[in-house]
């Protein structure tokens, strides 16, 4: 059997409060400009590679392409 077949509906679950946050970040934002409860939720989003962190000094995170969520 290959690993192709195995995990072929891949999905990863995320809260309500990260879907909230998510369906905001579809344009880049600067993660400064965040509440610190929203930069604990994206931090945690970016583990689960559902943003992009983009830059060192003050980054900005995007939405990564569509992921299938539950």
């Amino acid at each position: 059997m290959k690993i192709n077949e195995l995990i072929s509906d891949f999905e990863i679950f995320i809260t309500n409060e990260e879907k909230k946050l998510f369906e905001r970040l579809k344009d880049p934002i600067k993660l400064s400009n965040l509440t610190d409860r929203e930069q604990c939720i994206a931090e945690n989003m970016i583990r689960k590679s559902l943003l992009k962190k983009i830059g060192f000094n003050d980054p900005t995170v995007v939405a990564n392409e569509k992921p299938k969520i539950i």
